[in-house]
C-alpha cells in the first residue's frame, strides 16, 4: 500500500519524504481545502522535482467548490500543474471538468462525501483514477465497495485511499455548513471555522443543562471534537478490504509532526510487507532509512486516538474536555501551590525542563523538573497553575524527543565498474529495477594489482562512498581481476558519474497519461445546500453518553440531547436518526 503525507508547504513536504513517505499531498496557489496552506507553481515544481528522484509522487489539492469565473481559473491552473509535472489533481467540485483540462489523473476528494458504492461507481464510470473514501466507513463497507467496484471494472478499478492517522471532522466531508451558515466562512471554499472544536451547553427538551455518565455539568464541553484518528492496528486488514492508499491527515501541521507520524506508519507497513513476504529486509531499510529516534505519535500532537468506525461503532470517539492536544500521561499530582507541585510520575517517564504539561484544556510549561524520591518529581511552572491533587498530568511537548527528531533518506542505488578494451566503464543505476542508469567511459592503462583482493575491496569501498550525495550503494560490484587505479581517480570518476545520475532521473520522468474526464451533465450533484441540515454525522452524542437507543441503557426522551447552545446564545437542535445510525445537527425552530 501506499503511504501518502501531508505538507503545507515544500519544507514539510522533503520532511514526509526523508521519513519515508511514498506520496505527498500538498495546496495549490488556490482553491485548497485549507486556504493558508497554498504553494507557488514554482515551489511545486521543484518539490516534483525533488520528489520522482526518490521516487515518490506528488498530489496537488484543488478541492474546493467555485463558481464558474473560479472554475475557468482552476483549469488554467491545471495546465501550469500538468507542466511543473505534478502527478495528479484530487478535485471536489465535479463542475470542473466541464472545462478543458490536462490528461492528468483526478483523485475525487473526501470532499465528494464518498461514503456509499453507488457514489464510488459513479466516480469509476467518470474516469476518476482514485476515491478518498469517507472516514466513517468500516472495513465491511471498504470490503463491499471494493468488490463493486471489481465488479463493474475488473481489469482496472478504482483506487481506493482510505484515512488512517489524525484529525477527524465530525460531519461528513463535504456535508458540513456550520461554520459557513453561522460564521460566513465556507468549509468547501477552505476556511472552516472548525466549529466542531468549540464548547457547547447539552441541554434537553426543556433547556435545562444535561450531565454526564459522572455526574459533570455538561455546560461549554466540547461534544463535537473527535479524538484523532489512529488505525496503525488495522492496516493488514485495509490492505486485505482491498484499500491502495493510506493517508495521512494534516495539510497544516508541522515538520514535526509529520516525521514523526510517516516515520511510524513506515515501520508499521515495512513490517508487514517483510512479514507477508516472509522475508527479512531490515539491512536494506536501514541503508535507505536512518532516524535518530524511534518514532511514537503520542510525542507530537494528538488529541487522543480512536479507530474510528473502523470496527463498527464503538465509544469513546470524543474529548469532551478539550480540543486541544493533550499528549501523554505523565503523572499524577500529589500535591500543588502557587507556581510548583510535586508530581508522581508513571514508570517509565521522564520529564525535561521546558516540557509542554496540560490537564483538562488547560496548558503550562515546566521551567524546571527536580528529582525526588522514587518517580516523583518537584515542578516549577512560569505561572501560578490551580491544579487540583489527584489530576492526571499530561505532556503535549517533549522537548527531548522533539531535539531528537531527525530524518534521512537516501535512493538506494547499484554501482558497477567494468574493465573495457581501453579502459573502464562505471556504471550507476536505479536500484533493484533499473528504471534509469547512467553510464561513463575512461581510458586507463590496465596495470595488475599487486595485492589484489584488498584492491578490489578498496575499489568497492570507494565507489560505495556517496555520502556527499542523495544516494547509497546498496550493490557495487568490480572486476574479478584486479587493476591498478589510484584512488584519487576512482573518486573522480564516482563523482562525475553520481553528478551525471541525477540529471538522469530527472530525464528519466515519465506520468501516465490519462484521457480528459468527460463531464456528464446528467451527474454533476446539486451544489445548493439551502435545504440542507448544519451537520450530518456519523458519531452520535447519545451513543457516546452511554444512552443509545437500540442498547438498553437509555434516557428518557424528554431527558435526551435536545439542544446545543454555543457561548455566544446561538441555540442549535440534535435529531437521531437511529434508521440511518447518523445524528443530525440544525438551527434551533426556537431562541
Amino acid at each position: 500500500m501506499e503511504l501518502l503525507a501531508p505538507a503545507k508547504n515544500i519544507e514539510v513536504a522533503r520532511a514526509a519524504i526523508m521519513a519515508g513517505a511514498d506520496a505527498v499531498y500538498i495546496g495549490a496557489p488556490r482553491f485548497g481545502a485549507r486556504q493558508a496552506a497554498g504553494n507557488s507553481i514554482d515551489d511545486l515544481h521543484r518539490l516534483a522535482t525533488y520528489a520522482h528522484r526518490f521516487g515518490v509522487k506528488v498530489l496537488v489539492t484543488v478541492n474546493t467548490l467555485m463558481d464558474d469565473t473560479e472554475r475557468r481559473e482552476a483549469a488554467a491552473m491545471a495546465w501550469q500543474l500538468y507542466e511543473a509535472e505534478v502527478d495528479a489533481l484530487i478535485v471536489q467540485d465535479l463542475r470542473l471538468l466541464r472545462e478543458q483540462l490536462p490528461p492528468i489523473r483526478l483523485h475525487a476528494s473526501t470532499q465528494c462525501d464518498n461514503r456509499t458504492a453507488e457514489q464510488v461507481l459513479r466516480l469509476q464510470r467518470m474516469g476518476f483514477r482514485r476515491a478518498v473514501l469517507a472516514r466513517e466507513l468500516s472495513l465491511d463497507a471498504i470490503r463491499a465497495i471494493r468488490q463493486a467496484t471489481i465488479a463493474d471494472q475488473p481489469d482496472e478499478p478504482i483506487e481506493l485511499e482510505v484515512f488512517v492517522h489524525g484529525a477527524v471532522c465530525v460531519c461528513y466531508s463535504g456535508r458540513c455548513y456550520m461554520s459557513e451558515r453561522l460564521l460566513g466562512r465556507s468549509a468547501n471554499r477552505g476556511a472552516c471555522a472548525q466549529m466542531c472544536r468549540m464548547g457547547y451547553d447539552v441541554l434537553d427538551s426543556r433547556c435545562r443543562e444535561l450531565r454526564d455518565a459522572d455526574g459533570k455539568p455538561m455546560h461549554q464541553r466540547y461534544v463535537l471534537s473527535l479524538k484523532d484518528m489512529n488505525r496503525s492496528a488495522y492496516l493488514q486488514d485495509l490492505q486485505d478490504a482491498g484499500v491502495t492508499t493510506l493517508k495521512i491527515e494534516g495539510r497544516l501541521k508541522d515538520a514535526d509532526y509529520v516525521t514523526n507520524v510517516v516515520a511510524y506508519y513506515r515501520e508499521k507497513l515495512d513490517a508487514l510487507t517483510n512479514a507477508k513476504n516472509g522475508n527479512n529486509n531490515t539491512k536494506y531499510a536501514e541503508l535507505v532509512f536512518k532516524r535518530t529516534f524511534e518514532p511514537d505519535p503520542a510525542k507530537t500532537f494528538h488529541r487522543g486516538d480512536s479507530p474510528y468506525f473502523i470496527a463498527g461503532r464503538t465509544a469513546g470517539l470524543a474529548n469532551w474536555d478539550s480540543p486541544k492536544s493533550t499528549g501523554e500521561q505523565i503523572g499524577i499530582v500529589t500535591s500543588a501551590r502557587d507556581r510548583s507541585m510535586h508530581v508522581q510520575l508513571l514508570p517509565g517517564v521522564t520529564l525535561h525542563n521546558g516540557d509542554g504539561l496540560c490537564y483538562s484544556d488547560r496548558g503550562f510549561q515546566a521551567n524546571s523538573v527536580t528529582p525526588l524520591s522514587g518517580s516523583a518529581v518537584a515542578i516549577s511552572t512560569f505561572k501560578a497553575v490551580n491544579i487540583p491533587v489527584g489530576t492526571m498530568l499530561y505532556r503535549n511537548t517533549d522537548t527531548a524527543f522533539i531535539r531528537q527528531l531527525h530524518a534521512e533518506r537516501h535512493i538506494p542505488v547499484s554501482i558497477r565498474l567494468e574493465a573495457e578494451a581501453e579502459g573502464f566503464a562505471l556504471t550507476i543505476s536505479s536500484y533493484p529495477v533499473g528504471s534509469w542508469s547512467v553510464t561513463r567511459h575512461y581510458v586507463h592503462s590496465h596495470t595488475a594489482a599487486t595485492q589484489g583482493e584488498q584492491a578490489r575491496t578498496t575499489q568497492a569501498n570507494q565507489l560505495a562512498k556517496l555520502g556527499d550525495t542523495d544516494y547509497v550503494a546498496v550493490e557495487v560490484s568490480v572486476p574479478d581481476k584486479a587493476y591498478f587505479i589510484p584512488i584519487s581517480t576512482l573518486n573522480a570518476w564516482r563523482r562525475e558519474v553520481a553528478a551525471a545520475a541525477v540529471l538522469a532521473q530527472d530525464a528519466s520522468f515519465s506520468r501516465q497519461e490519462v484521457a480528459p474526464i468527460i463531464a456528464d451533465e446528467q451527474q454533476m450533484p446539486d451544489y445548493n445546500s439551502d435545504n440542507q441540515p448544519l451537520m450530518t454525522c456519523r458519531y452520535c452524542i447519545l451513543h457516546e453518553m452511554g444512552h443509545c437507543r437500540k442498547q438498553p441503557a437509555r434516557l428518557t426522551p424528554a431527558d435526551e440531547p435536545k439542544y446545543l447552545r454555543l457561548s455566544n446564545g446561538t441555540l442549535l437542535t440534535v435529531q437521531f436518526d437511529c434508521k440511518q445510525c447518523e445524528m443530525i445537527i440544525d438551527h434551533a425552530n426556537k431562541q
